[in-house]
């Protein structure tokens, strides 16, 4: 993930200051425990702040309205109890070269702040810090004791102090050539890592589009660049301080990520806020997408795996229940022949009352006939009980089996994150286990019930008519249950976990061979048989497909269904 660095931060608080001041502080909600979004409104605008000291990811810009769930932090508490109707004055560094930011409240434009709040964008150690006129520090986003730093700890009615200045060398547009090639070839090695050393200010990214842009290898030893080399290279420095004393910034997309200098770029952006906005949503939605779907994957697995044992343990007690009638059978042969009988005996063989066949019978040799006859009596009860407590047992765990190995397709489905609706499939499975108390998440916070999700998969048949494709239990049932009406067609796989399928259709509008198909391939396609040639897909009318009572989220029954062969591997994915 690129580094929001000292360039990029300048970008950013040059156009917050020309387009957000003053503004005023309406609303301060914390969307999680790294970042806070804070809406401004001006005479033109209103907007969300987006503020965050993630360690991979700090960073500050203008960024998306926050969703709509109950904000249950403190430090976002705090903040609009202090700042909130107040308003935003000034949009400052502390120092040259320094990635702390000075976000500076008042009561309005022209008076002197009551409040700062200093934005510490400096990796794993970044922090928000809110203080009074006089420095004194109300909050923080991360607290710091004598423990954790005894050079700088940051800890509420203590002063504030910035954090310790850098001793690299401050770059200057005065500086020579002369005196910026020794310095930074004094040591021979790769020029990247000498640019890096040598100067603030200066980022990995930075380096590396200031390189490539003048045809050099970051990796080339100092030592054999040639003085046309430097002087391009020094070409390159002096614009990208230019650009920085001017303000004059150039945000484009590039192969790697973006630059704000427009090196490298192969898309120009507008604006620079919605550039970063998109970059990094995007970056972290990534990150949590693998993490979600490797801890997803890896819980139901182990879910299935431990049931799957249980379900094996009940199939056994339940093979063994079998032998109850036999065991009546020999009592009922050993009291029907007790005088065949004789004192002592380990095993007697008697006649089968049916067949005739000699049925041989184990014996206890210190007890009678009719002892050992009560025993198998006792044996045979004993297993119809063990049949009658174990058979729902099995049932239920049979049942569970089947809804998580729906869950296990539905996960395996969602394979890469190429957009936020992805993300959002996989965050519906992860609630969904968490109701179902699959999971435990003291973090959770419940989505709004009246907030209604449509991130299904759709596509549209050689005829036109539009596939709805659940991506998880809660869409297939909001798909079948909510959505469908009686002239669509709902599509499943047959005895296959699979997403739900649904063909619109208006009234009187009649499907082809082609649009059947064509929606039973998809069926197939998002079913765990997807790597099949032809896989069974049933369909029928939504008024016949029902939910058993009390089954779990996306389970259904079915009637009046028709059988197709789906073939998964025509499937172009959407």
């Amino acid at each position: 993930m690129q580094t929001f660095d000292f360039t990029t931060l300048t970008a950013v608080c040059s156009d917050i200051r020309a387009q957000w001041l003053p503004s005023r502080l309406e609303q301060v909600y914390q969307r999680d425990r790294y970042t806070i979004s804070i809406a401004l409104r001006t005479l033109k605008q209103r907007g969300w702040l987006e503020i965050s000291w993630h360690p991979q990811a700090a960073r500050l810009h203008i960024g998306d309205p926050p969703p709509r769930l109950l904000d249950t932090f403190t430090f976002s508490q705090q903040l609009v109890h202090q700042l909130g109707s107040l308003a935003l004055v000034t949009v400052e560094a502390i120092a040259p070269w320094e990635r702390v930011v000075n976000l500076q409240f008042a009561r309005r434009p022209g008076e002197e702040p009551l409040y700062h709040l200093y934005v510490e964008i400096m990796g794993k150690y970044s922090n928000v810090i809110l203080t009074d006129a006089n420095n004194m520090i109300i909050t923080a986003a991360h607290q710091v004791n004598q423990q954790k730093s005894s050079v700088r700890p940051i800890l509420t009615a203590q002063p504030y102090e910035t954090p310790p200045s850098l001793t690299n060398a401050i770059p200057s547009l005065s500086e020579s050539q002369q005196r910026w090639q020794e310095r930074v070839s004094l040591i021979p090695t790769a020029i990247k890592q000498q640019l890096l050393k040598n100067y603030r200010g200066v980022s990995p990214a930075l380096v590396q589009s200031m390189l490539l842009a003048t045809n050099i290898d970051p990796e080339t030893n100092t030592d054999t660049l040639t003085p046309q080399d430097w002087q391009r290279l020094f070409a390159r420095w002096q614009e990208w301080l230019q650009a920085l004393a001017e303000e004059k910034f150039q945000p484009a997309w590039t192969t790697e990520g973006y630059t704000v200098l427009g090196w490298g770029g192969i898309e120009p952006a507008e604006d620079i806020q919605e550039l970063l906005n998109r970059y990094y949503t995007d970056q972290l939605n990534q990150q949590t997408f693998s993490q979600l779907q490797h801890q997803l994957t890896q819980k139901v697995s182990n879910l299935l795996e431990k049931l799957r044992l249980k379900a094996q343990t009940f199939e056994q007690r339940l093979h063994q229940s079998d032998q109850a009638d036999e065991y009546r059978t020999q009592a009922d042969l050993l009291m029907t022949y007790l005088q065949k009988w004789k004192p002592g005996m380990k095993e007697i063989t008697l006649p089968d009352f049916d067949t005739g066949k000699s049925v041989k019978i184990a014996l206890e040799p210190d007890k009678t006939a009719v002892q050992n006859a009560q025993y198998l009596y006792k044996q045979h009860q004993k297993l119809k009980r063990a049949r009658v407590a174990v058979e729902p047992l099995l049932a239920e765990v049979n049942a569970e089996i089947e809804y998580l190995e729906q869950v296990e397709a539905a996960i395996a489905q969602i394979e890469n994150y190429t957009t936020a609706t992805d993300l959002q499939a996989l965050e519906e499975i992860r609630e969904e286990l968490i109701q179902q108390q699959y999971l435990e998440d003291q973090e959770y916070r419940s989505r709004s019930k009246n907030e209604t999700t449509d991130n299904f998969h759709h596509y549209r048949t050689p005829n036109g008519f539009e596939v709805l494709i659940g991506r998880n239990n809660r869409q297939n049932d909001q798909l079948t249950f909510r959505i469908a009406n009686d002239y669509d067609l709902w599509f499943h796989t047959q005895e296959i976990p699979g997403s739900h399928v649904l063909l619109r259709l208006e009234p009187g509008a009649v499907p082809d061979e082609a649009d059947l198909q064509f929606t039973a391939n998809l069926s197939a396609y998002y079913s765990r048989a997807r790597q099949s040639d032809q896989v069974p897909v049933v369909y029928t009318q939504p008024k016949y497909v029902y939910k058993p009572k009390g089954a779990k989220p996306g389970i259904a029954i079915y009637k009046q269904e028709r059988i197709i062969w789906g073939q998964p591997h025509l499937v172009v994915s959407g």
